[in-house]
């Protein structure tokens, strides 16, 4: 994969958009359309189950979950079409500095305010994407779980 590509899938702060559950082209998505297609009528089988195995009450909220994960429509913190809950300084602090992602800032490490949590996932991917390049960190965050 190329540099440009990359680019386009991650966001500035170093978190792979396209593995995202929002994004409209991300694996989740894909996964829960085909999950629903494979659980279509077992709604019979699980209040079946559920005399057993209580979980199974929760059949209908799952296929909820579902439903939400397959309609993902974000684009990715690059696009015009961002859905992203959290709310982030980032993608226009880069833009405003003319960079893909912060550890290619003069000022970086910068001050700018983050919670602690945000801030030390931000450090650290950003410091590993300095450290063995953006195309290898993107290969090797592609083997990690996203939301760990």
């Amino acid at each position: 994969m190329e540099y440009d590509e990359v680019v386009q899938r991650m966001a500035p702060c170093g978190l792979d958009c396209s593995r995202c559950a929002d994004h409209q082209t991300g694996e989740i998505g894909e996964l829960s359309k085909k999950l629903l297609e494979l659980v279509d009528g077992y709604e019979r089988v699980a209040a079946i189950k559920s005399k057993m195995i209580p979980a199974f009450e929760g059949f209908g909220n799952f296929k909820e979950v579902l439903n939400i994960f397959s309609a993902a429509s974000c684009g990715g913190c690059r696009s015009g079409n961002v859905k992203c809950p959290i709310h982030c300084h980032v993608k226009a602090c880069c833009k405003g500095h003319d960079i893909d992602f912060c550890f290619q800032c003069k000022e970086y490490p910068c001050s700018k305010e983050m919670d602690e949590r945000l801030t030390a996932r931000w450090m650290e991917k950003n410091d590993r994407m300095k450290e063995i390049g953006v195309v290898n960190f993107y290969q090797e965050e592609r083997k990690q779980p996203r939301y760990k």
